[in-house]
């Protein structure tokens, strides 16, 4: 039987609890997973606390970013070496260095993962920059 003849069925993922995020503002699935895959959803730079998004700029935006992942990866027991890829979203070009040196700082002591980055006219929120990404958990 051919892949386009073959029977289709639903993919057996999961959505996957996470308490440390910040609430979404919209209706998804923060994280998911499937086989030994998790996929976070795009985030921006939420304040845990508020709610809303942190000002202050790309750079903390991006930086609030990281230490809201960090905090899912301690409740999800997974680190950052094993994040295969990130998808960075951002909305001013121009201010990219900034993302860059914030991004140095979290993979200075490791080898970084793959990573696209895209420049982007709008965000949710009126957000500067958004991340979605991929761990590979064995």
């Amino acid at each position: 039987m051919s892949i386009a003849h073959a029977p289709l069925k639903a993919p057996s993922w999961l959505p996957v609890p996470v308490e440390s995020l910040p609430a979404p503002h919209f209706k998804y699935s923060p994280i998911v997973r499937i086989g030994s895959l998790l996929f976070v959803s795009g985030m921006v730079g939420l304040d845990r606390e508020q709610g809303g998004l942190v000002a202050g700029g790309l750079e903390v935006e991006a930086r609030t970013i990281f230490e809201n992942l960090k905090n899912a990866c301690v409740e999800l027991e997974v680190g950052f070496h094993q994040l295969m890829l990130v998808r960075v979203y951002c909305s001013d070009f121009t201010k990219f260095g900034e993302f860059n040196a914030v991004w140095n700082e979290y993979f200075k002591d490791q080898p970084p993962p793959a990573r696209t980055s895209i420049g982007v006219s709008a965000l949710p929120l009126s957000a500067l920059i958004e991340m979605e990404f991929q761990f590979a958990i064995d």
